[in-house]
């Protein structure tokens, strides 16, 4: 999905909310990440730390993410069984839920839900809309039913661990790791099942197994056609479990024509605002990830459209800025033997420290004033040239009648 031509097609970065922050939450220890209050953040910097990098690489010109709104959907109503068997929510993870939208509206992030579907659902519909208007969209998930939406022009981020490891899912990648393409790995998934959301696939045959028969018979209604030929014990088992396959194909469909309160169009990033940002992750004591956001956001902040007014923006700007300038000043980490650094401000400008400023502080006296110590050394011949009757002034000063005598 990345490119940096001025010229290339908008670029629509869709986010599986709940399950990206799931992923941070299992893999960052919560025992770890707890505010000065005692709020736990673990979901919410993992969460951060993922939607930086995804800023930073892919670089979208839109970009939303879609959130459940509750367990129940369609899907329960016709499957009660439905995800069940899952763990309830962790009371601190769904703290952090409201955290995260935090997060996402400093960074002017929308966010987009639909009640009686799931987030797939809701991605699933703005991917096929951004991909009919001609942009380039990646779909940031770690459900797999997000692979049948692959295409030419949209492409599956999918994280495989945690939430820094991705495979980057294309047509290609999906044949090869599945023996299907796109359009068939939701036939793949009705035989083989999903744990996960406890659909009960066909006992004793996997992915190859299934890959293998919808090549021979051309999808799954082919292999439905023909189940009668299939031979051996697995072919007993898709027999067995023919309802099962078929319940499987009806709820792995992700809806593609819902009807949102948001389009593609509506998702153009603007920026983030930085003094909403200095506040919460003060709040959220997230000093290295504002260290972050400084470094990689400077590069990916879209430019202004024509048309917009460059003086008033600057004059608001400024203003918004001097709120807050002196409270979150603050400065980067450096290493031992390392140079002091600049002053980081939070208009980014990079201040250099006078070395005459920070010798003094360090003496624990005032700094000298240049100008006194010019005065002192005025005419003042130097200690070698004086001993031998040619005394030479101070360079930058006039000589003055009888100096060196």
């Amino acid at each position: 999905m990345t490119t940096s031509s001025a010229t290339s097609a908008p670029r629509l970065l869709l986010l599986d909310g709940h399950s990206l922050a799931y992923r941070a939450f299992y893999a960052l220890p919560a025992e770890n990440f707890n505010t000065k209050s005692g709020q736990t953040t673990n979901a919410v910097f993992g969460f951060t730390s993922m939607l930086i990098n995804m800023l930073r690489d892919e670089q979208p010109t839109h970009i939303g993410v879609a959130f459940d709104v509750s367990r129940h959907s369609f899907r329960t109503d016709q499957y009660a069984d439905y995800k069940a068997g899952r763990q309830k929510t962790p009371d601190i993870f769904t703290a952090q839920i409201s955290l995260i939208r935090e997060v996402l509206a400093a960074l002017g992030i929308r966010t987009i839900e639909k009640p009686g579907y799931e987030a797939d659902d809701v991605i699933a519909t703005l991917a096929g809309q951004g991909r009919d208007a001609g942009m380039q969209v990646g779909v940031v998930t770690g459900d797999r039913d997000a692979f049948q939406l692959v295409g030419d022009n949209v492409t599956v981020l999918y994280l495989k661990r945690g939430v820094s490891e991705m495979d980057r899912m294309t047509p290609d990648k999906v044949t090869e790791r599945y023996g299907v393409g796109p359009d068939c790995y939701r036939d793949l998934a009705a035989i083989v099942g999903e744990t996960s959301d406890n659909l009960i696939g066909v006992p004793g045959v996997g992915p190859k197994t299934a890959a293998k028969w919808i090549g021979q018979y051309g999808n799954l209604d082919g292999v439905i056609a023909d189940v009668d030929k299939i031979k051996g014990k697995a072919g007993e088992n898709l027999r067995a479990h023919l309802a099962d396959v078929l319940r499987n194909y009806e709820l792995n469909q992700l809806v593609g024509d819902l009807e949102l309160p948001l389009h593609p169009d509506d998702l153009k990033w603007q920026g983030w605002d930085r003094e909403a940002v200095h506040v919460l992750f003060d709040t959220l004591e997230f000093r290295v990830l504002r260290d972050r956001l400084y470094q990689y956001l400077e590069a990916v902040e879209p430019e202004a459209e024509s048309g917009f007014d460059l003086a008033g923006a600057a004059g608001a700007r400024r203003a918004r800025l001097a709120a807050v300038r002196g409270r979150h000043r603050h400065r980067p980490r450096r290493l031992p033997g390392q140079a002091r650094p600049a002053l980081l401000r939070p208009d980014r400008s990079r201040v250099a420290v006078p070395p005459a400023r920070v010798a003094g502080r360090d003496r624990g006296r005032r700094p000298a004033d240049p100008r006194r110590d010019g005065r002192r050394r005025r005419g003042r011949a130097q200690p070698d040239a004086a001993r031998s009757g040619h005394a030479r002034p101070v360079r930058g000063h006039r000589r003055r009648p009888g100096a060196g005598r």
